[in-house]
């Protein structure tokens, strides 16, 4: 029986959508509709490398928590594809991100408070993403463990959690989110892990080991010390 069930788990693995290509990621990043703004943030955020590491894939369905003006939840939304869905979660949807899902039909704008960001009903999701605003949590009181486990109800067996961050120093946790803006990494991973998620790998294309994370912006000035962690459901 389990040789049949394991047969029917790698036949549905198989007609998975492949993730895509460095072609089309190139394709995504250089659409034309894309705005100035985001080109500019291009420089810093390095989309191509992050939707590589993420490995997203045509029909996800997908939830960005803290969306702010939607950098993230269009990236995804143009690699989705007209077959996947992104729930764009804010507290208070910026005017930004509003545009974007008028442009964009795949997106959904959801309003929903960050220790609950989750649609109701959603379930089964492929992939959630919390990008460069975790640290926040911290001077904004939020229940990050109802977070990270409403996050972790959301997913299916094998769906990701992409957190990305400004990288503090061993030791400073998350005491330092409203002053520097920065959260210890090994801090973020123990909170994540514990709502049950697994390590499953580390970008390191946003990674300044010469960055002393001594100050919000870095002097002399360079790029910040940013990490980027992928974590699975079981």
């Amino acid at each position: 029986m389990r040789r049949f069930v394991s047969l029917a788990l790698l036949l549905l693995a198989g007609c998975a959508a492949p993730a895509l290509s460095p072609e089309r990621i190139a394709q995504i990043v250089a659409e034309p509709q894309r705005s100035a703004a985001d080109r500019a943030n291009d420089l810093r955020r390095k989309p191509a490398e992050m939707l590589a590491f993420i490995g997203v894939r045509p029909g996800m369905r997908a939830l960005d928590v803290s969306a702010g003006g939607g950098y993230t939840s269009e990236l995804i939304a143009r690699a989705v594809g007209p077959d996947g869905k992104v729930y764009a979660q804010s507290f208070k949807p910026s005017p930004r991100l509003l545009e974007r899902q008028k442009a964009l039909h795949n997106i959904v704008v959801v309003q929903r408070p960050l220790e609950d960001p989750v649609p109701p009903g959603t379930k089964d999701l492929d992939l959630v993403t919390l990008m460069f605003n975790y640290h926040d949590l911290g001077h904004l009181g939020v229940d990050r463990a109802s977070l990270n486990r409403k996050v972790f109800e959301s997913l299916k067996p094998g769906g990701m959690y992409v957190v990305a961050d400004h990288s503090g120093r061993p030791g400073t946790g998350i005491s330092e989110s409203g002053t520097l803006h920065r959260i210890e990494e090994a801090f973020l991973r123990k909170e994540v892990e514990a709502a049950g998620f697994r390590l499953a790998g580390e970008g390191v294309f946003l990674r300044n080991p010469g960055d002393p994370r001594d100050r919000e912006t870095p002097d002399p000035a360079q790029p910040k010390d940013e990490f980027v962690l992928k974590f699975v459901k079981p």
